[in-house]
């Protein structure tokens, strides 16, 4: 079952989705009498939860007071499981009143017709809010939400290990990697990623993207910048392969005397530890023309409402009550509380001048007035994908900043092409239906025949037997599998899709117009795939049966403890495993690494080229899959006679002649299904090369599955085009294990013909 394709894992989503909705309609169910209640969402962390639901209760209380009872469920939901949900919930008005999140993805939510315009201005509001902020939760020059806070990338500065003169320059930190002790760096940063390396991308000069969404991160300013990266890379200044849980660790851990990371890092840091926040450093010689300073971007989180039309009086009272509750929350008093009681670097600027002794919050709250808003274009989350490749090529020395920025544009515009125009759909929709009627005609002919009618008859006690069982088939099998080919006729993004015909497989099949077997084409993925799928269950069958060979000796020492402790990475969740062992493959502070230093051998950076890309996922994947053929042996060992053994003995059989005439041809009827298992789950195994290598180097080691979530999810939620991903995905599986049985028995069927004429 290809679970984790693409259509499969949005219909199996909706049933996950259910679980707040289940959450939402008992709070309906258990609401106070007389209390109006609304339904809020949001995707904060313990801290912030805290402020925000410190100051709900703070409006629970006012409304209460003023006779007018109001009780606010409150549901966090996973960061990132968030747009999908609500992208769930809200067309089938099971969604909330309103919700948190992020002002990036208002053009998103705006163009899947999602929330709608926030309404009136209330004039209580008036001189409230920075200009800016509320320019950015503007689309098309309506407003959309109201702006709570404001979070942006800051300096962390250890007090402990900071020297005594200032670091206030990109060039203090240079000149400081040359003093410091081994082990500790001048500045934690997550360099490699587009977000983290924007504000020296701007102190340059360059600009990722402009008003029109064209790519623009192109030019000597941008070039310049990614020099910059190399010298600070070069020089010792930041860490290689940095990463946000890195950034987290050396600081935390008193491994680096500054960070550049948000107010998410705060919660992390120890009693122990003394730091302060400080702007980001600027450029001691900035390029002509320009400040030298380096702004990052900034996010504004806000409230929105959902696109829900309200329906009779109880629904637009619970519209006024949202709106009551949002204009509470953003103002200068729910404000307040929320920044006392959950460290929120709130947007309101009245709130801030009742706000003593916050110095923290106060720096984090001036940097992010210095920042630059992140762009509300649809097509600025497709920047982020080519510019961390290219960022990433040329620290790795791959490219240089100019072809590699150039590459970007062209993956840019690859990604950001327009869809297929729409074509007729007639000619499909009387092929299907002559397809149906043909299935009709031979449906109702079977039907007719009285021989037939009678041994359904017959048969009907047994059918309601397993007709559970065919209806969970239907629903979690059938159903996705005919969404997903349906689906993958269409083109468009979100709701907003049109027939297309098969224009999705012609540029699949096609590599969109480039060679063949171009970087990211399907013919490339596939092979990649088909290496990632042989190797693993070779090494699966090869090491599970070994070790289940040695563990059926009934005189080993220790057996059954060596049985659990070979059964638990079977046993712990992969996605676990995935990231422990991503960690343990970093450059510097990975396990592998410290154990080739160990006995040698110099450090691997094992996600700079395919070779060891691919071969850090296939050790993870190996590790994950070896307990299932070792269980599956050892249940099949267990099954063999061992009269069979002691014969061949008798007839001078060797130990080799018996395992290759009695266990291989005894084991092959077991082995063959887990074989085939196994060949599938390893085919769409998308934590591993989701999770260990990402993809990388430069999406090399991408499966077709990890191909088709890209396009799904970030590409610009092309839906049409991914489920085209997932039906060949299933027409290439469902091909090749067609003749695995087939062989499995002519094997069997040759086996047991030796075994007769050895007898």
């Amino acid at each position: 079952m290809l679970i984790s394709t693409l259509l499969q894992r949005r219909f199996l989503s909706l049933v996950l989705h259910m679980a707040p909705f289940l959450f939402v309609a008992s709070g309906r169910i258990q609401a106070q009498e007389g209390a109006l209640t609304i339904f809020l969402w949001h995707a904060y962390g313990e801290g912030e939860a805290r402020g925000l639901e410190a100051a709900v209760k703070a409006f629970q209380a006012r409304a209460q007071e003023e006779g007018r009872p109001i009780r606010v469920e409150i549901t966090p939901v996973p960061f990132g499981a968030y747009a999908s949900k609500l992208q769930a919930a809200i067309p089938t008005g099971k969604g909330p009143d309103l919700f948190i999140d992020a002002h990036d993805r208002l053009a998103f939510y705006v163009e899947s017709e999602l929330i709608r315009p926030f309404g009136a201005w209330p004039p209580e509001l008036d001189g409230e809010f920075d200009p800016l902020h509320l320019n950015a939760l503007r689309w098309k020059g309506v407003l959309w939400g109201l702006p709570l806070s404001i979070k942006c990338l800051v300096l962390y500065l250890n007090r402990k290990l900071a020297p005594p003169v200032p670091l206030e320059t990109l060039e203090d930190f240079e000149a400081l990697a040359t003093r410091l002790p081994k082990g500790i760096w001048p500045l934690a940063w997550e360099i490699s990623s587009t977000y983290g390396s924007a504000a020296l991308f701007h102190a340059y000069g360059a600009r990722h993207i402009d008003e029109a969404g064209h790519f623009t991160l192109l030019g000597p300013a941008a070039e310049a910048a990614l020099f910059r990266m190399q010298a600070l890379l070069a020089k010792g200044v930041v860490p290689p392969e940095g990463s946000g849980e890195l950034v987290r660790n050396l600081f935390a851990s008193g491994r680096a005397v500054a960070a550049v990371s948000g107010p998410w890092l705060a919660p992390d840091l120890g009693p122990e530890l003394e730091w302060e926040v400080r702007p980001l450093p600027r450029l001691r010689e900035p390029p002509k023309g320009q400040s030298g300073a380096m702004t990052p971007f900034a996010t504004v989180e806000a409230v929105f409402f959902p696109s829900r039309i309200p329906q009779g009086k109880e629904d637009k009272a619970r519209e006024q009550a949202a709106r009551a509750l949002a204009i509470f929350l953003a103002a200068s008093e729910g404000a307040r509380i929320r920044a006392l009681r959950g460290g929120h670097i709130v947007a309101s600027e009245r709130a801030w001048k009742g706000l003593e002794g916050l110095e923290r919050e106060r720096a984090f709250r001036e940097a992010a007035r210095q920042a630059i808003p992140m762009p509300t274009h649809p097509l600025m989350s497709r920047v982020f994908g080519p510019v961390d490749r290219a960022i990433r090529k040329v620290l790795r020395g791959e490219l240089e900043p100019g072809p590699a920025l150039i590459e970007a544009s062209h993956r840019f515009a690859d990604e950001t092409r327009p869809p297929p125009p729409p074509r007729d759909p007639r000619f499909a929709i009387v092929l299907l239906t002559s397809l149906l009627l043909v299935l009709l005609f031979f449906a109702t002919r079977r039907l007719l025949d009285p021989q037939f009618r009678v041994t359904l008859l017959r048969s009907l006690p047994a059918y309601a037997w397993v007709a559970h069982a065919l209806i969970a088939i239907f629903l979690l099998v059938v159903l996705p599998l005919g969404v997903g080919a349906l689906t993958s006729f269409f083109a468009g993004q979100g709701r907003n899709l049109h027939y297309v015909g098969l224009a999705n497989y012609i540029d699949i099949l096609t590599a969109r117009g480039q060679g063949l077997f171009s970087r990211g084409s399907f013919y490339l993925v596939l092979g990649v795939t088909i290496l990632w799928t042989i190797l693993n269950v070779t090494l699966h069958v090869v090491i599970g049966v070994s070790l289940a060979l040695l563990l059926s000796r009934s005189r080993l020492f220790l057996r059954p403890i060596y049985r659990v402790l070979l059964i638990l990475p079977w046993a712990i969740p992969n996605y676990v495993t995935a990231l422990t062992w991503k960690g343990m493959f970093h450059r510097q502070y990975g396990a592998v690494n410290a154990i080739l230093s160990a006995i040698g051998f110099e450090p691997v950076s094992w996600f700079a080229r395919f070779s060891t890309a691919f071969t850090a996922n296939l050790i993870t994947n190996v590790w994950l899959g070896f307990p299932f053929m070792m269980v599956v042996t050892l249940g099949a060992l267990t099954s063999i006679p061992k009269d069979l053994y002691e014969a061949a003995e008798v007839d001078g059989a060797t130990p080799w002649d018996c395992f290759w005439r009695i266990t291989v041809p005894m084991l092959r009827p077991a082995l063959l299904p887990a074989i085939t298992m196994g060949a599938v789950w390893t085919f769409n195994m998308f934590n591993v090369v989701f999770l260990v290598s990402a993809g990388e180097p430069d999406g090399s080691t991408e499966i077709l599955v990890s191909e088709a979530y890209r396009w799904a999810f970030t590409r610009g939620n092309q839906i049409g085009y991914a489920a085209a991903y997932s039906v060949l995905i299933f027409v290439v599986l469902f091909l090749s294990t067609r003749g695995l049985p087939i062989f499995g028995m002519q094997q069997k069927n040759l086996g047991e013909k030796k075994g007769v004429a050895h007898a």
